[in-house]
């Protein structure tokens, strides 16, 4: 690489953070990049190891491996040693259509494999990758337009991260693509379920305006199967690519919790979001001004749930999560380079430990009955649990006897998962799906059961990361073009 020896040379240094009492008094992204002499130095860290791991992009025991989309990282990393920005650029979008997203929502897979964290910090790779498209951005992103049109149309429905890719590549093939999106707004989760403090909405905008300059179709408040017939998709289009998620959320089954005040994490934050974008009021058993709010789950999600309570006035925020801590350093069943799953305290954690002075987040505990004063929520009883293997070995909670507790809740935010994709369009088109509920479509070719209908991302594969809807997106775009191309010669 550039600097051979950089890595001997060079600690790691990382983006700093807004301060908490400045950030929570806005929606503003809390990230405040380092400078372009700070990154010129941290890419000197890449060390050219013989066999790099940060872009090897596949699974091992149900354990990441490096970036799923492959990314050149050594070379980018060169490349912006060397200060030549365009050409790291363009090595970037070899691989990856959006930088600008995951640069800021990944959990950085690619940084859990760098061959220099087996031993040392590893290399700020999504900083670097962050500072490469912003500065791409700043200097005008320009439109890639097709080289040549096939004559055939295709439609994907969803434009969250998959389907954005998956659109994205079959436009640059040649196809005319026109997405169908239920929302009022492109973008999917990155839209709607992933708050303006970690991605700002502009990007999204940028994005979707940059891909309808390209030649891409956007068919907002178009919800297929609904109120968008799919008789008509089928008739109008050669080829569907499903890419609408899994957005039918875990429910809490305490009783109770049917009360004004529960409510599902995208929900909360789907109308947080468009009460920023557009004015529009929180529905009052919404909001979180002046309550005590409580968040079940962890993860992401309800991360998202209490960093966005603490910026709309909450009282206090509790967090409970039903599974033990992570430990602090990896366990001997998570050696490198698997992604490292260790304990770590997000943004909103941090920002109710300063508010509110402890980490709001309890380990081994859930919700066993939520209280109402006959309408809305008022407190919440919780359970303790410890983990226990059943008859078959599969280990179930068990609650600790006596451990209950009442607290008070003026608002409860469920952040405990996905149970897969919404059934109503996967049953008018008569879909295969697998024993989970989620579509069946083969890894190697994204077909389902319908010879013209491909699924790719979380509606195919499970709830995952945006990289891997991103990667799904794209290799979907692929199979569909090489369906196209055949049948078109037969």
């Amino acid at each position: 690489m550039g600097k051979p020896t950089g890595f001997l040379e060079y600690g790691r240094s990382e983006a700093g953070h807004r301060p908490v009492a400045e950030r929570i008094r806005d929606f503003e992204e809390f990230v405040v990049p380092q400078g372009a002499d700070a990154l010129h130095t941290q890419s000197a860290r890449c060390m050219d190891c013989g066999v790099p791991f940060c872009h090897a992009g596949f699974v091992v025991q149900g354990g990441s491996i490096g970036c799923p989309l492959c990314n050149l990282i050594p070379e980018v990393n060169d490349l912006v040693y060397r200060g030549e920005l365009g050409r790291a650029f363009e090595r970037l979008l070899k691989t990856h259509p959006f930088p600008e997203f995951t640069s800021r929502v990944c959990p950085a897979l690619c940084e859990g494999s760098c061959t220099l964290g087996e031993h040392e910090p590893p290399v700020t790779i999504k900083e670097i990758e962050r500072f490469v498209i912003d500065e791409a951005i700043r200097g005008g992103l320009r439109p890639r337009y097709p080289k040549a049109t096939t004559g055939k149309r295709v439609a994907v429905v969803g434009s969250g991260p998959s389907g954005l890719a998956c659109a994205d590549v079959l436009n640059q093939l040649g196809y005319a693509v026109t997405v169908f999106e239920r929302a009022d707004r492109a973008g999917g989760l990155l839209m709607y379920g992933i708050p303006n403090m970690k991605l700002s909405k502009d990007l999204v905008d940028r994005r979707v305006r940059l891909m309808q300059d390209e030649g891409v179709r956007f068919t907002l408040n178009a919800d297929v199967g609904s109120d968008y017939p799919v008789l008509s998709l089928m008739r109008d289009f050669d080829a569907i690519v499903l890419c609408a998620g899994a957005t039918a959320e875990r429910l809490l089954s305490a009783p109770g919790a049917d009360l004004a005040g529960v409510v599902t994490a995208m929900a909360y934050l789907s109308a947080s979001t468009k009460n920023l974008l557009d004015g529009t009021p929180m529905p009052g058993a919404m909001s979180a001004n002046g309550k005590d709010v409580v968040v079940v789950g962890g993860g992401d999600t309800g991360t998202d749930c209490v960093g966005t309570a603490i910026r709309r006035g909450a009282k206090s925020v509790s967090q409970f999560e039903i599974m033990p801590p992570l430990p602090e350093e990896r366990a001997q069943d998570n050696p490198w380079p698997l992604w490292p799953r260790k304990f770590k305290t997000d943004y909103g954690q941090e920002e109710a430990a300063a508010l509110f002075g402890a980490d709001p987040r309890e380990y081994l505990t859930t919700v066993k009955e939520v209280k109402g004063d006959g309408h809305r929520v008022t407190g919440v009883v919780t359970v303790q649990v410890r983990w226990e293997k059943g008859a078959g070995g599969r280990l179930t909670p068990v609650e600790i006897g006596g451990s209950e507790r009442e607290r008070p809740c003026g608002l409860l935010l469920t952040a405990m998962g996905f149970t897969g994709p919404e059934p109503s369009l996967i049953e008018q088109m008569n879909l295969a799906t697998d024993a989970r509920g989620f579509v069946s479509a083969s890894e190697s070719d994204y077909r389902t059961s319908l010879p013209t209908v491909f699924a790719c991302g979380d509606m195919r594969r499970g709830p995952s990361l945006v990289v891997w809807a991103i990667l799904e997106g794209m290799n979907a775009a692929k199979s569909c073009d090489k369906y196209l191309k055949r049948s078109h010669q037969e």
